[in-house]
């Protein structure tokens, strides 16, 4: 019998959970539970690029390996490498191989235009990075931990697919009970199509081309079981718009089950006011709307400014706050560290904020 389904387990894991709900909220949570891992000094990893390949027209494979062939550290399903590209930037992009294998990482990056977003990284890995090159890595980090249940939804649309495909794969491992809806545009941009099809019928591959796109009701009634219920564990991969859709369905159609997401692009700025940001080395001032980060409004005046994941759990756009009051909407700096710091991809300021960059 699987892990996951023995009763025992079963016990221990709702004990634990039960754990983790009183502890999260006593007041000693905040200063004894560990925060997320920022990785600054001493994480970093020399790799090779040992293979790149193409799984469709605008998404490459890069397979990395350490240059003597040790192994890897070890990682969990969703977790994410820290990747410094060739030109200094870093982009965190999600791991996709296999977590047993620690001879070799794997990694694949969609193509995203600048004018969508894409903010050059993905383009310097398609056109900078070959076979043979060395790359500095750090991590692996998890934001986006697969969930041990019985029961399994995954829902991956486009390129987010990637940290997905290992926790099918666990889940198939253990023996639970599982279902992949796969959206994309149309089959040939939905890289690991064969890969996937070894699973059958439990992986079920929706295309704008081909179906229309789809209403996160009808994506989430392809999830459900013959009686109808969905599963416990629901865990999306997507834009911001299909992640709030499903969640706002969850509650009221599944009570039991639970939504696990993350999105492949910076989360929607809600209940922003505008203020200004004053940059202390060059005096210039950056007017931050409403509606933007103050890390979108930075980088319209410093193109080269440090950013990763856009999320706020990596730490590379934080900056020194010389002056002004902030809007901290992260969980990642602890409270000593907010006095002084701002993650410019989610928190705002209270007024004008006077930086040190």
């Amino acid at each position: 019998m699987s892990a996951l389904l023995d009763p025992a387990v079963d016990l221990a894991l709702a004990g634990y959970r039960g754990y983790l709900k009183v502890f999260a909220a006593s007041p000693l949570a905040e200063r004894l539970s560990p925060p997320a891992p920022v990785r600054r000094t001493g994480f970093d990893l020399e790799v090779t690029v040992a293979e790149r390949t193409l799984p469709c027209p605008d998404v490459v494979a890069l397979i990395l390996r350490r240059p003597d062939g040790s192994d890897l550290p070890a990682w969990t399903p969703g977790a994410h490498l820290d990747v410094v590209l060739p030109s200094g930037a870093q982009r965190s992009y999600s791991l996709c191989g296999d977590p047993a294998d620690l001879s070799s990482y794997r990694i694949a990056v969609r193509r995203v235009p600048d004018d969508l977003g894409g903010g050059g990284g993905s383009a310097e890995v398609h056109e900078a990075i070959a076979a043979g090159d060395r790359l500095t890595v750090r991590g692996p980090r998890n934001a986006f931990w697969m969930v041990p249940e019985t029961s399994h939804l995954f829902v991956a649309a486009g390129i987010g697919i990637t940290p997905i495909l290992p926790m099918v794969a666990r889940a198939e491992a253990a023996g639970a009970s599982w279902r992949l809806v796969y959206l994309g545009r149309d089959r040939a941009t939905m890289p690991f199509l064969d890969e996937l099809a070894t699973y059958g019928e439990r992986v079920v591959v929706r295309t704008d081309d081909q179906h229309g796109i789809p209403a996160a009701a009808d994506i989430l009634d392809l999830g459900r079981a013959p009686d109808g219920t969905l599963p416990a564990a629901v865990h999306l991969c997507g834009p911001p718009a299909l992640i709030d859709a499903a969640r706002a369905l969850i509650r009221p159609l599944a009570p039991h089950s639970r939504l696990y997401s993350e999105r492949f692009s910076a989360p929607p700025v809600r209940g922003g006011a505008p203020f200004t940001a004053t940059l202390a080395r060059s005096g210039r001032t950056v007017e931050v709307g409403a509606d933007e980060s103050l890390l979108a409004a930075l980088r319209r005046e410093v193109p080269g400014i440090a950013y990763s994941c856009q999320q706020g759990f990596c730490g590379t756009c934080r900056l020194r706050v010389l002056d002004g009051e902030v809007e901290h909407r992260d969980t990642l700096l602890l409270p000593e560290e907010r006095a002084e710091s701002v993650l410019t991809c989610l928190s705002r300021g209270r007024g004008p904020l006077v930086l040190d960059a």
